[in-house]
């Protein structure tokens, strides 16, 4: 800096000591600013590092509660609907519908009207047609005929499961299949009593109802039943009409929908050889267990088995 012209010596001897005595206090001044500048940039660097390692460990936790929750977010669980057979209604199903409840899977018990086959499998789509969701679709004796014709045109239907039934291919009614020639069993005249009721849909107008004879209902049907109960279902059993027995199956579902059966070893109402000749033309897994035709009675543990081993690969 240029000196000022105007300014003596003298005066800038006198002015000298006191700049220079305002310097350290400037030096001093200008420190104390930049440490104050240098602390308060540290404290906003930790304050939004910390806001970051805040934000992270919530974005963390929000993922881990999501993958927890998915984790713990329990399966679809198929609803079980049982269909009966002849000489039987829903109330059979009792001890199988308590387990399966208690495991945790919706039921329902189609009532089957043991009409005809291509009506009575109607009304059984119509109620598979209201659930959502997968099915397990289970049948026992002539309510196996019903199932395989009820799955057709029911995509959600994903298992068959039949038990001591009847698994018919298309063109073939429970009348002739198995071959009760080749498959004999104690189901026929000698043991069943048959009773006229006018039925306008069929020729003549004269249909006719088929039932086992109560003396020999437990001997056909409920061998490993005890006394009182094969009698009491005896009396409660619905009669299948002739037009049931002999009408025609349509295409089966079996040949689409993977099929379980569950083959009576003791039974008198359909031959086990010939339940297993059905199985195996149908492809199914089969299991087996000594039981009279009344399985679902006398061995429910059995029956909830395989409708949920059929349930586990439809899930």
């Amino acid at each position: 800096m240029a000196a000022d012209p105007n300014v003596t010596t003298a005066q800038q001897a006198q002015f000298l000591p006191t700049v220079a005595r305002q310097l350290p206090q400037r030096k001093g001044t200008l420190m104390s600013t930049r440490n104050r500048l240098r602390a308060r940039w540290r404290r906003v660097t930790l304050t939004a590092a910390a806001g970051t390692a805040a934000l992270a460990l919530m974005s963390l936790g929000a993922t881990t509660a999501s993958a927890s929750a998915n984790a713990h977010r329990a399966p679809v669980r198929p609803t079980i609907v049982l269909v009966h057979g002849a000489f039987a209604d829903s109330s059979g199903w009792n001890a199988d519908i308590a387990a399966l409840q208690r495991l945790g899977y919706p039921v329902v018990a189609a009532p089957n009207p043991v009409r005809g086959l291509t009506s009575d499998a109607d009304y059984v789509r119509s109620i598979l047609q209201t659930i959502s969701g997968p099915i397990v679709l289970v049948g026992h004796s002539y309510g196996g005929a019903v199932i395989t014709n009820a799955a057709r045109g029911v995509p959600n239907v994903k298992a068959l499961v039949y038990v001591g039934a009847f698994i018919p291919d298309e063109g073939e009614s429970i009348a002739d299949v198995p071959d009760p020639t080749t498959y004999p069993s104690k189901l026929g005249p000698d043991t069943t009593l048959v009773r006229p009721f006018p039925d306008p849909s069929v020729p003549g107008g004269t249909n006719y109802d088929i039932s086992i004879k109560p003396e020999d209902f437990r001997a056909v049907f409920a061998g490993d039943v005890n006394a009182s109960t094969a009698a009491q279902m005896a009396v409660t059993q619905r009669p299948l009409s002739l037009t049931a027995q002999t009408e025609k199956s349509g295409a089966p579902a079996w040949k689409t929908v993977p099929t379980w059966d569950l083959i009576t070893l003791d039974d008198n109402a359909i031959a086990p050889a010939g339940q297993k000749f059905m199985a195996r033309r149908a492809n199914a897994h089969i299991e087996t267990v000594h039981s009279s035709h009344a399985v679902m009675v006398s061995h429910p543990d059995a029956v909830v088995r395989i409708v949920l081993d059929a349930a586990n690969d439809a899930g």
